[in-house]
């Protein structure tokens, strides 16, 4: 790597053009420059520096000699790519979002897109399923906006003294967490010393999962008989408000 940051400090090809020559965000570039050699890097990822820097392998690093045509010639190929404009199947609409909101944006998007390049197993997916349904929770449950504050302080990445959001909450949050965690990475718990505990968990979403249902078939026996009062055949857009006023009122007449 010492090599491949010689070359790049010598042609003046700065990290934010190298990372989006390559399609990658600045942290998962910053992410390959870290490793010690190049046999970590993706194969595309490294087919692609090999042709921007005229090379056909990283032994080639050590004779490359920088000079003027040399210098021309990266900037030429830099500039081809990052001056294009994008499709737009393959960018965000960040229309009327800030700078630094955009950055942000296409950050979490290339990351994304590098995980799931990097690796199609079915594991992959299932983080990213999850990662979904994390993001459509967070407005309901505010833990999960506590989680993400914790594994950022404790990776290293944001201020432990900062509260982004209520403090009280994060602080307690935070404190109950780091128990939990250093019992979970200091092997002070088993399977078989919190079997008893998963088993209230898994029957505590059972639980929610059972009275969720009874209240869909309730809000659908209240559906079939309001449309049977009122005469309907189904719900439209022209009878919704009277159908829904209807259900209102069934459901008003079991309290």
């Amino acid at each position: 790597m010492k090599e491949l940051n010689r070359i790049l400090s010598e042609t003046g090809v700065s990290k934010v053009k190298l990372a989006k020559y390559l399609g990658v965000s600045r942290q998962m570039l910053y992410n390959y420059l870290s490793e010690e050699t190049m046999d970590k890097w993706p194969k595309e990822k490294a087919t692609k520096l090999f042709t921007l820097l005229n090379i056909k392998k990283p032994e080639d690093l050590k004779k490359v000699k920088v000079d003027g045509s040399y210098i021309t010639d990266i900037e030429s190929k830099i500039s081809g790519t990052t001056s294009e404009a994008p499709s737009k199947s393959a960018t965000l609409d960040l229309k009327g979002f800030s700078k630094k909101e955009q950055d942000l944006f296409n950050d979490i998007f290339n990351n994304l897109k590098q995980k799931v390049m990097d690796d199609k197993s079915k594991e992959t997916f299932y983080v990213l399923k999850y990662l979904n349904y994390f993001l459509q929770s967070m407005d309901n449950t505010k833990e999960l906006k506590y989680t993400l504050a914790y594994f950022s302080k404790a990776l290293g990445f944001t201020d432990p003294l900062e509260f982004a959001f209520n403090e009280n909450q994060q602080y307690i949050f935070e404190s109950v967490m780091y128990s939990g965690m250093n019992i979970y990475t200091n092997g002070r718990a088993s399977k078989s010393k919190i079997a008893d505990t998963h088993k209230r968990f898994v029957d505590e979403i059972e639980l929610k999962r059972e009275e969720r249902l009874s209240r869909t078939q309730e809000l659908n026996a209240a559906k079939i008989q309001a449309l049977r009062e009122l005469g309907f055949s189904e719900i439209n857009s022209s009878n919704a408000k009277e159908v829904l006023e209807k259900i209102a009122e069934i459901e008003s007449r079991k309290v």
